[in-house]
């Protein structure tokens, strides 16, 4: 069974969306947040903000270091995940779930196309970690 939900699209960033509809709610990966180590801090913009796709739209910040969180596809943020301001550890422990860090009204949906499956971006970060 896969770490990463079958339905989700997956970017080099190792940021996910799930797409529907217009829409597609986007956060960091399993594998980013491991590699992150324990998140002390996640840093997003303001509803309305506007994002576009692989441009950074916030910063996520852990134990280790600072990082840039890259847009999987443009858009309009129409929510940001409030909870994550009290408790950033989320997304540590449920990163495809509750983890989630913003939602977006996608402008050209199709640039979800050019993303990665789950099985491609498990193949990714095999192939990135040399294995």
């Amino acid at each position: 069974m896969s770490t990463y939900p079958p339905d989700y699209r997956y970017t080099k960033d190792h940021e996910w969306i799930n797409v529907a509809g217009d829409a597609g709610t986007v956060g960091i990966t399993a594998h980013a947040q491991e590699a992150l180590g324990d998140i002390v801090f996640v840093d997003l913009p303001a509803k309305g903000a506007i994002c576009k796709a692989e441009v950074p739209f916030g910063t996520v910040e852990s134990v280790k270091a600072v990082s840039d969180l890259f847009a999987p596809a443009s858009g309009e943020i129409i929510e940001i995940n409030e909870a994550l301001k009290d408790a950033p550890e989320l997304v540590n422990s449920d990163p495809h779930s509750k983890g989630w860090m913003v939602k977006l009204r996608l402008t050209n949906p199709e640039e979800v196309n050019q993303l990665m499956n789950a099985e491609q971006y498990e193949a990714y970060v095999a192939a990135e970690a040399g294995h």
